[in-house]
């Protein structure tokens, strides 16, 4: 049986025990090998992916982004649901709440950011007016407001380089483009994501205040604290979310980028 579902654990969320029957597999790619989980979820097979690697020993620059997104297109995923520890600079949005993201500002520095490097010959522009897949987003609010979890409907999440965090310089700037949070991974997964086809959606968990609104220092002691916090709560969102999404169904997302150029 071809997996169908797939659920990319960011900081936080290493480990595949959300899951059912879990076996462990490595996966061969053009980019690379990939190590994955498979498990099941009320019948239906799921790959777990450890964003971070086992035990959060890949930094977000160095992620194989390419390599995940391509494993799980090769194993038959349909629709992607992944997680982001995130830094507020919403003060609306507050520490252990989630965000279910709904655009992206990329500052990203020296990532592979497509699959699409016209070595082929062909260019190919993707159309990123919806980012994020709206259906999932609408599973995902529907989820929350049967569990009374808080979460905000949709969010700005601003991707940069890391692995440090940033300046209360930068923070004030990012505030000024309409960002409402900050991390380091969520580009170029979406866009490879979008690329490849998948149906694809995150829920970031705001960890912290960012630089220069945090009464204190950032430190990843504390991203880690508040995550474990939030697992329960989070874990139980994203089981809920899994369990109602049809892997079948189709929108706008599984139209490969390719396609979308002819």
């Amino acid at each position: 049986m071809m997996a169908k579902l797939a659920l990319i654990g960011g900081t936080g969320v290493y480990d595949p025990d959300l899951l059912d029957s879990v076996t462990e597999e490595t996966v061969s790619t053009p980019y690379g090998t990939v190590d994955i989980s498979l498990g099941t979820l009320r019948g239906v097979e799921v790959v777990f992916m450890s964003r971070h690697g086992r035990g959060h020993t890949i930094p977000p620059h160095r992620i194989n982004y390419r390599g995940n997104i391509w494993a799980l297109k090769e194993l038959g995923v349909t629709k992607v649901l992944s997680t982001a520890a995130v830094g507020s600079l919403n003060e609306a949005m507050q520490p252990g709440h989630f965000v279910a993201l709904d655009q992206f500002i990329d500052f990203t520095k020296g990532r592979p950011l497509t699959f699409y490097d016209g070595e082929d010959g062909v260019v190919v522009h993707t159309d990123f007016t919806e980012p994020y897949c709206t259906s999932m987003r609408k599973v995902i609010q529907e989820a929350a407001a049967e569990l009374d979890v808080k979460l905000h409907p949709r969010g700005c999440y601003l991707c940069t380089e890391g692995p440090r965090f940033e300046t209360p310089a930068e923070i004030n700037a990012f505030r000024l483009l309409g960002a409402d949070v900050v991390g380091m991974t969520n580009v170029p997964e979406v866009v490879l994501a979008r690329e490849a086809g998948l149906c694809y959606a995150a829920v970031a968990t705001v960890t912290n205040l960012a630089a220069g609104i945090s009464p204190a220092p950032i430190t990843h002691t504390e991203v880690d604290e508040v995550m474990g916090r939030s697992f329960k709560r989070l874990g139980s969102l994203l089981m809920a979310v899994l369990g109602k999404l049809d892997p079948e169904s189709s929108c706008s997302c599984t139209t490969p980028a390719r396609e979308q150029e002819v």
